[in-house]
């Protein structure tokens, strides 16, 4: 059972940042991983008067404030056809409708989960962070680093000219994903994001030639063998380390050639 003393909306980032220094204090997203948990907090943050449940999108970037509703994110006519729609595919299979309507973009991304599909989907595009205290960062920097007391503001997505497919698989629909994958063409610059492994999602920088081998059914499979390899998989009660990295092959193959078919107009 979660048990919480005091519970606090905060007025100002100031406040919310000055609160969570103390180990007994804890942030509340959409509070639905929390509420599942067992532990006491002496303080509970409501961020959601701070005006951080909006995406607003100019000419250079996406700005998606930590409040955002995964829902929000799956809806963003924006966001989706920027992605080629692998910001709904990101998020669709995760629970319910109900449930992404109350499950915030920043919970997912602070939280780090291993399992999460949203790190996966933002990893693959250029992405950053903006903290209280530690400013902006590359997504790909702060999703490595160890958790802190800082507070997540939003999430800044450049938009570097991009394509980008996203893929999952579930032993079961609408259960924690296995493996998660996402492929991206950062002006011409690919890389891979694999997620679930069972520990965070990981980015690995795809090789010069990756577009002229993906052309080809022996390309795209040599490429996600070599990219497989250079990632390391874990065992936990849903799948072993041997399965995830032949289920990793599986999905890079597939994202690869779902990427050269919808490039190639086929």
């Amino acid at each position: 059972m979660l048990k919480i003393k005091n519970y606090v909306k905060a007025e100002s980032l100031e406040q919310a940042y000055e609160l969570n220094q103390k180990k007994s204090t804890c942030i509340l997203g959409g509070m639905l991983w929390l509420k599942m948990s067992s532990r006491s907090f002496q303080t509970a943050v409501d961020l959601s008067g701070l005006g951080l449940d909006q995406i607003e999108e100019t000419e250079e970037e996406f700005s998606i404030g930590a409040m955002v509703t995964l829902r929000q994110m799956e809806k963003h006519e924006g966001l989706n056809r920027f992605s080629d729609n692998a910001a709904a595919e990101s998020v669709k299979s995760i629970v319910g409708v109900q449930f992404r309507n109350l499950a915030t973009v920043g919970g997912s991304i602070f939280g780090r989960f291993g399992f999460s599909d949203v790190l996966t989907f933002f990893l693959a595009l250029d992405t950053y962070v903006e903290l209280y205290h530690g400013g902006i960062i590359p997504l790909e920097q702060f999703a490595k680093q160890p958790y802190d007391r800082d507070i997540l503001i939003r999430l800044i997505v450049k938009k570097t000219k991009a394509d980008c497919v996203y893929l999952s698989y579930r032993n079961t629909k609408t259960d924690f994903p296995v493996v998660t994958c996402a492929i991206s063409s950062l002006d011409g610059k690919g890389c891979a994001v694999i997620g679930a492994r069972p520990g965070r999602a990981q980015r690995i920088e795809l090789p010069d030639a990756w577009r002229e081998m993906i052309t080809q059914e022996e390309g795209r499979e040599k490429l996600a063998e070599q990219t497989a390899a250079r990632m390391t998989f874990g065992s936990n009660m849903r799948a072993s380390a041997q399965y995830r990295e032949q289920l990793a092959k599986v999905l890079l193959k597939r994202g690869l050639k779902q990427f050269a078919e919808e490039r190639s107009g086929n």
